[in-house]
């Protein structure tokens, strides 16, 4: 089972980007770069990705941005449920493709779009995140699609994650777990 490390200003400091990453790479094996809030996202992302290259992730990814992903030689893009239109733009680049699902609907969707893997969120209970879908929930979508689900929301240590594992997840995805 793969562990996915989502970043954001409360666990990526650019003044020790290097030592950040490290701590990332002894426990996850693949990372993307996600700020929301930065006016410097270009200049971080192309700094995450050639600090990130350094370490042994599988996959390096940027958020939302495919273009800049590309551009950067980013593996791919992690993007949010709001981006279905953007699958097929990303794969035309060369990208791998992650996006952000909520429903069993959404997650068909993005298997239908070529997406590589898509995350389902959230599992369990994560602020501000609404009710969580719950270990059932996950199942029945992995056994519906054949593409990889990668868990996401309020996986915080080992009792999320063997849950995951005994679902069938092909991954788990965390920003808490990885501090």
């Amino acid at each position: 089972m793969i562990a996915y490390a989502i970043t954001n200003p409360t666990t990526l400091n650019f003044d020790s980007l290097s030592s950040n990453l490290q701590r990332f790479a002894q426990k996850a094996d693949m990372i993307v770069y996600r700020d929301k809030s930065t006016t410097e996202y270009q200049k971080n992302a192309s700094l995450f990705i050639a600090e990130a290259k350094k370490h042994n992730f599988s996959k390096i990814l940027l958020h939302s941005d495919y273009e800049l992903a590309h551009k950067l030689e980013a593996d791919g893009v992690h993007l949010s449920s709001l981006q279905f239109s953007d699958i097929k733009k990303a794969k035309d680049l060369g990208l791998f493709v992650v996006i952000s699902t909520h429903s069993l609907k959404e997650a068909l969707e993005a298997q239908k779009l070529e997406a590589d893997l898509v995350t389902f969120s959230p599992i369990f209970n994560t602020p501000n995140k609404g009710e969580p879908k719950g270990i059932g929930e996950l199942k029945e979508v992995i056994s519906k699609l054949s593409i990889g689900v990668i868990a996401l929301g309020g996986i915080v240590g080992s009792e999320q994650i063997e849950a995951c594992q005994k679902s069938g997840a092909f991954g788990f995805a965390s920003i808490r777990y990885f501090r």
